[in-house]
């Protein structure tokens, strides 16, 4: 037994040391493939889309992987696989970026990619550096590194690479739907999401739902003269704010009938380990220009954002903002609302029941009209499933500490996708830092995450195909 662990290291070392041995050339590959101008929000780079899904194709291709691009009605997806299982792996990640506005504030030219020394070793500055380019790229950089030296794959993986994620994932749901039978694969991997600190890996085995409303109310068939209809007419700006108001109690909870329906509590193990993490609420709030917590009392910031479910107004408008004053009462009156969803929460049922507490408490002049945004359940990933004990001791192998179980306050549709409609559990590991200015000027990538990445994806893959 003994000796046939040994023997597993030394075959693991050897994959490792090709990440090392191969630094530059993997660093290079990195490179070439961030000077691709792949945003997927403005059809103007609709070209740039295309670059970036072939150059993944002919990367795949060189290492061993039967790649193809696939024309959606937006921006190719690229589908790769090599090697026979069982297990079969399915790994998810995205070549679209975020546009790069404002140019001005960018120390560099966002896609002339440089490295610089930043406050854990060196970094690697350009737009999707860390989403999704250079996280997607450590697991290339792994799968290569198995083929390389042993001439295969330890199991079947395949690669579903999409053009689409900043701008919803519009084409994705149809393509796994029509691919369904190729993609039958026994666990998802998914490489977007971060570290708890640069010497800590992290895990995220709980991801929050979401559900988006978007509503109008209408009163009077005419903007009003405020001196002459102030008053008795109804104001739906007034009505809009009282109303939206009455989402919230004074102690943060949400006051629709039967909005926490589903949401359990945090096991008190869990509770334990996030107190000692260390995370400083303070500091938390520093970075934002903020002092305390506006959300559910008594719950932990950390609680409230990995745990706990949220209602949020992101826009309100209505009546004259321009210059001045035009004092009217108006028409109408807007507003979007978000909902995070966690634990069984049912998105659909959430949308009746807000839209009921909206009818239900506004004037009985107005009239509401709601705009539906789509809706996704929470997922959880159980903390004794086998993948997770696979990935936990892989990351402890590879950086000496041991992993955090985190949640995650957003959330990436595709594990939504993955479970309903490949039947999939996914194993959510990332290796951006809180620093990497995701989405903002001067995104980076630590040169540590890319190497340390790639060797970490090696030791997963290994493990789940052993315990196979």
């Amino acid at each position: 037994m003994l000796e046939s662990i040994i023997g597993l290291d030394m075959l693991i070392e050897k994959k490792l040391n090709f990440i090392d041995q191969n630094e530059e050339k993997l660093l290079q590959k990195l490179i070439q493939f961030l000077r691709i101008e792949s945003i997927s929000t403005d059809k103007n780079f609709s070209i740039p889309c295309k670059e970036a899904a072939n150059w993944l194709v002919k990367q795949l291709m060189n290492i061993g992987f039967q790649a193809t691009a696939h024309k959606t009605k937006g921006n190719p997806i690229v589908l790769a696989s090599a090697g026979s299982g069982p297990p079969h792996l399915l790994f998810y990640g995205h070549y679209d970026v975020q546009p790069t506005d404002p140019l001005e504030s960018w120390h560099t030219p966002p896609f002339e990619p440089e490295i610089k020394k930043g406050l854990n070793g060196s970094v690697i500055c350009a737009r999707g550096a860390s989403d999704d380019k250079g996280q997607l790229m450590t697991f290339i950089n792994a799968c290569e590194a198995f083929i390389k030296t042993d001439g295969n794959l330890p199991c079947k993986i395949s690669l579903v690479i999409e053009g689409e994620e900043e701008t919803g994932s519009t084409s994705l749901k149809k393509f796994l739907e029509t691919n369904k039978q190729q993609l039958n694969a026994d666990h998802a991997l998914v490489c977007d999401t971060g570290m708890w600190n640069a010497q800590t890996p992290a895990i995220s085995t709980m991801l929050r739902g979401m559900l988006g409303e978007e509503l109008t109310i209408k009163a009077a068939n005419k903007d009003l003269h405020s001196g002459l209809y102030g008053g008795p007419a109804v104001n739906p700006i007034r009505e809009l704010t009282r109303v939206i108001s009455s989402l919230h109690d004074h102690n943060g909870r949400v006051t629709i009938k039967d909005f926490y329906k589903g949401v359990t509590e945090v096991p008190n193990y869990i509770k334990k380990q996030w107190s000692q993490l260390n995370f400083s609420s303070n500091n938390f709030f520093s970075e934002i220009g903020l002092n305390v917590s506006a959300g559910e009392y008594p719950y932990s910031v950390l609680e409230q954002i990995w745990s706990r479910p949220t209602c949020e107004i992101n826009g309100i408008w209505g009546g004259y903002i321009g210059n001045g004053f035009k004092t009217v009462i108006p028409s109408e009156a807007n507003a979007k609302i978000s909902f995070r969803l966690v634990g069984e929460q049912d998105p659909e049922e959430i949308r009746g029941q807000f839209r009921n507490h909206i009818r239900n408490n506004i004037h009985r002049d107005c009239k509401v009209k709601f705009f539906s945004k789509d809706g996704s359940k929470a997922i959880s990933i159980p903390l004794d499933s086998p993948l997770i004990r696979a990935a936990q001791k892989a990351l402890l192998d590879e950086w000496g500490t041991k992993p955090v179980f985190a949640g995650c306050g957003g959330s990436i549709p595709v594990v939504g996708s993955f479970k309903e409609i490949l039947g999939l559990e996914t194993l959510l590991v990332g290796f951006s830092l809180e620093d990497d200015r995701i989405h903002s000027p001067n995104e980076k990538y630590n040169l540590k995450s890319y190497q340390k990445g790639a060797k970490s994806w090696i030791r997963i893959i290994s493990e789940i195909a052993d315990y196979s």
